[in-house]
């Protein structure tokens, strides 16, 4: 072994504590040498046997490695987060490194999920943003409505853990749809909801107008609400044996069961490798039965997704109520890998079923593996309504608050179609909406499906526009054609069908809106319209869409805090805080 000293020169009448320093050098280095010689060639790291590198090594992907996390410091005690095998047995590894280099291990930071150090295999749909359209070339846009809010929930999720979403996740009429506005609902149930129309500048660009057409439904009382034949179809795979999946799935429908009256009624159904008919229709009444049986349910398992759905839907056709609510609940992470996994063969069952007067509600639960694709399909398809469950807070709002608007539908087949007069709007673009379209000629054919509303619930669609004189983004056609109108004031029209509840025939209400009504000045635009935008210009700055120009995350977020209104639940205020943390990411 070699050693080298460094001396430093000492200055006058040091030399005596020099020679006493020098002695106990001397013999600290000979107790360090003899200390050193008896050390093995097992104990030396770099000549170990390969087993035991391996088993240092041998950590799971995404998983911090400790070997990378060791620091030369002095020894400090190591904390570790609760509830994690893997985490306390990597630990141990660390514990034993510090030992024997007399190291710290730097401490794993705490363990949130367990997707969080997993590689991310959620399923997202194509979900480009709209693009511009000249009215003098296409002066109808044609939807069908949409009040699923999954998508804001899923990425609200990403955002909380420090994760920017991809834009495929982001639905910008799921955010807008996400929170309630403040309107009257309507006195006369035949007409089961209230239009209403806003138009003022769109704070992003000062060429642009910002519409919004709001559809507010009638509220159904608890003691009016129709008996409901409900039917829990529950993923018990080893997918869901996760925290934030099947424990909070099973708090989540106990949450719905307490809500529910006498007069309706529960089956439970599982599946994974197998599906299992653990509750046949029971009443409500007997919510003890009910809630115990959510509460034994354990994860294990593939996932058999067509064998649950088909014995679901058997079970709501036996049980069905007669002019009542029959509903399958298909609560899962979206995760179907055995049996039918066609998209389609799936979509065809659903929409059988539909047909024979059972819909279909989703719910989806967990990170890592979340098939959002899955999940807003078969929604749409069983008229139904798709939610993302994230927390118990959010579970709240959606089969308690909102009870009423998830099982309980006051309109189906319910469609938009805009008229634009090309004398008065050069351009429009529709925020949102990309995989509800529909074509001009299916606004009338009572044979094409569309959106429900639910009791209570509110839909509000949001257009960019550039009025005649304005800039456009487009270059004015040279040979388009004009046609004038006996009203030049009148902006658009906006029509809307729908059929009640039983009605195979749909009925069809408009109404104008006039030049007159345009707001000059965005303050002077309602509360709800304002937080509407912030919302809007959100999710597409989120989304990276290439129309949202000139507006940064703060300026967002100074809108949303300034209209944020009456917030009992703090939907609001939470946004806030999602958009002032996003520029972080």
């Amino acid at each position: 072994m070699q050693t080298i000293l460094f001396f430093q020169p000492v200055i006058g009448g040091a030399l005596m504590n020099t020679a006493k320093i020098g002695l106990a050098l001397s013999f600290t280095l000979l107790v360090i040498t003899a200390c050193t010689a008896e050390r093995t060639d097992n104990d030396n790291p770099l000549t170990q046997s390969k087993p035991e590198k391996e088993q240092i090594k041998q950590i799971k992907p995404g998983t911090p490695n400790e070997e990378n996390s060791i620091v030369k410091t002095p020894l400090a005690e190591v904390s570790l987060s609760k509830g994690s095998a893997d985490f306390s047995k990597h630990a141990n590894v660390g514990l034993a490194l510090q030992a024997r280099y007399h190291t710290e291990v730097v401490p794993f930071p705490p363990r949130r999920e367990s997707s969080i150090i997993q590689p991310n295999k959620d399923n997202y749909l194509p979900t480009p943003s709209n693009g511009v359209f000249l009215t003098s070339q296409a002066p109808l846009s044609t939807f069908s409505v949409d009040v699923d809010t999954g998508s804001y929930a899923n990425v609200r999720s990403y955002l909380q853990l420090g994760n920017k979403p991809h834009p495929d996740a982001i639905r910008e009429e799921a955010f807008i749809n996400y929170f309630d506005y403040n309107y009257p609902a309507p006195e006369n149930k035949d007409q089961p909801f209230s239009i209403f129309t806003e138009l003022a500048p769109a704070p992003w660009h000062k060429d642009r107008k910002l519409m919004r057409i709001t559809l507010k439904g009638y509220d159904v009382p608890v003691t009016e609400r129709k008996p409901s034949n409900l039917v829990f179809l529950i993923d018990v795979s080893g997918s869901m044996n996760e925290s934030n999946k099947l424990p909070l799935l099973i708090k989540s429908l106990s949450l719905l069961v307490n809500q529910l009256s006498d007069k309706d009624t529960v089956s439970l159904i599982t599946y994974a490798s197998s599906t299992k008919l653990l509750l046949k229709p029971t009443p409500a009444s007997e919510k003890s039965v009910i809630l115990d049986a959510l509460k034994g349910l354990k994860a294990g398992g593939a996932t058999n997704g067509e064998g649950g759905i088909q014995l679901a839907y058997q079970q709501a056709l036996n049980a069905k109520i007669e002019k009542g609510v029959n509903r399958v609940v298909l609560a899962t992470d979206g995760d179907f890998n055995v049996g039918t996994t066609n998209i389609d063969e799936l979509k065809a069952i659903i929409k059988e079923k539909r047909k024979q007067g059972i819909a279909l509600t989703t719910l989806g639960f967990g990170r890592g593996n979340y098939n959002d694709a899955v999940m807003e399909q078969l929604a749409n398809i069983g008229d139904g309504n798709h939610a993302y469950i994230d927390t118990l807070h959010e579970a709240k709002k959606v089969l308690s608050r909102q009870l009423s608007g998830t099982v309980q539908h006051i309109a189906s087949d319910v469609k938009v179609q805009v008229e634009f007069n090309p004398d008065a709007v050069k351009e429009y673009r529709l925020i949102g909406y990309t995989n509800r379209k529909l074509r001009d000629e299916d606004f009338k054919n009572d044979a094409v499906d569309a959106g429900d509303i639910g009791a209570g619930h509110t839909v509000t669609a949001l257009y960019e526009l550039t009025l005649a004189g304005a800039e456009g983004q487009i270059d004015e056609l040279r040979y388009a054609k004009s046609n004038k109108v006996n009203n030049p004031s009148e902006l658009l029209e906006v029509k809307v069908r729908y059929k009640l509840p039983g009605s195979e025939v749909s009925k069809m209400v408009k109404r104008q809106v006039k030049q007159s009504t345009v707001l000059n000045d965005f303050d002077k635009a309602s509360e709800d319209f304002r937080f509407a935008a912030a919302v809007a210009a959100f999710a597409q700055k989120l989304k990276d869409n290439r129309y949202l120009t000139g507006m940064s995350y703060p300026e967002i977020a100074e809108i949303a805090r300034k209209s944020r209104g009456n917030d009992p639940f703090n939907y609001r205020g939470e946004f806030v805080s999602l958009v002032e943390i996003a520029p972080s990411l």
